[in-house]
């Protein structure tokens, strides 16, 4: 099939990275100790007071997460709920940290974020079950955290993203805690894998395939008949979109999830939501975390971090 054409500047870049076709168990043991950077590396000149904590989960499992705080901090800062990337199978709290950070600087908020649990040690519900009591934990301690309950905004990027809006959907399910906003960056919501994009980035080498995307649905969902699969996890299944937070999502036009983030932004939109969409032309997955100073990165991470001081400031009714 043919492909939308990439960024030129973005295209130049991707020509040294390492591209796979497939993800195979063998080399996600390989890839796994390389999918984060060292925290010490992305706090490097910054003012900011860190704190760990360990938050009790389902099941009495222990949900490592970390609180960065700024050291300006003001009293009922809003709050930044972050979700790592990394397909569900690799990643931890800190991968892709330089994103919510972006917004501790612009808007002076709080950046939480989590260890979730990864497939295919842990299977199912279990990773979004892991964010969704990291967010109630937030929201219980919130006069401890400095933290306005009122302005949790969610968001995660690629997996991230996905689980961002599992949470979403579980908090309004669940009657709360209440979220501000969600940001899902080329979010990662349908484990059916079949759309048009989905087909266009398959059996060549790119930063994310079908053939990978399909080995990472899998290693979660453990074989789980397709009707069986809880919206919480593959968001796109969900019935009903109504009632969300406001939602930011943006993605590239040359990549996987293009097709499935395009058509969730509609069923929210149909369904009387509020949510704002951005398709950037010639971006492939994951262009802005990869490749910040590019051009169209740039442009893109300063127009999420816009709409999150203007939903912030601006709420809706």
């Amino acid at each position: 099939m043919s492909r939308p054409a990439l960024d030129p500047e973005l295209g130049t870049l991707i020509t040294d990275m390492p591209l796979i076709p497939r993800i195979t168990s063998e080399i996600l043991a390989q890839l796994r100790p390389m999918a984060s950077t060292p925290l010490e590396t992305v706090l490097s000149g910054r003012h900011i007071h860190r704190r760990e904590v360990v938050v009790p989960g389902t099941g009495g499992f222990d949900i490592p997460m970390t609180v960065l705080t700024p050291r300006t901090a003001t009293v009922a800062a809003p709050c930044v709920y972050w979700m790592h990337g990394g397909g569900m199978i690799m990643g931890d709290r800190f991968s892709q940290l330089d994103i919510p950070l972006e917004w501790l600087d612009a808007i002076g908020a709080v950046v939480i974020t989590v260890d979730y649990r990864l497939a295919p040690e842990s299977t199912g519900i279990i990773p979004v079950q892991d964010c969704y009591d990291g967010l109630r934990w937030i929201t219980d301690h919130a006069d401890e955290l400095g933290i306005d309950p009122h302005r949790i905004v969610t968001a995660g990027t690629s997996a991230g993203g996905g689980l961002a809006a599992g949470v979403a959907l579980m908090a309004r399910d669940l009657g709360g805690p209440a979220i501000a906003a969600q940001i899902l960056s080329c979010p990662m919501l349908d484990h059916r894998n079949t759309s048009t994009s989905s087909r266009q980035y398959s059996g060549e080498p790119t930063v994310w395939t079908h053939e990978t995307n399909a080995f990472a649905w899998n290693a979660l969902l453990a074989e789980l008949p397709d009707d069986q699969v809880p919206a919480y996890i593959s968001p796109s299944r969900a019935d009903d979109l109504s009632g969300l937070p406001p939602t930011y999502i943006d993605v590239g036009s040359a990549e996987v999830f293009r097709d499935e983030d395009v058509e969730f932004a509609g069923r929210i939109w149909a369904s009387g939501g509020r949510a704002e969409l951005h398709v950037w032309a010639g971006g492939f997955h994951g262009f802005d975390a990869l490749f910040p100073r590019a051009t169209l990165s740039a442009v893109a991470r300063r127009t999420r971090t816009a709409w999150l001081r203007r939903t912030l400031v601006t709420p809706a009714t």
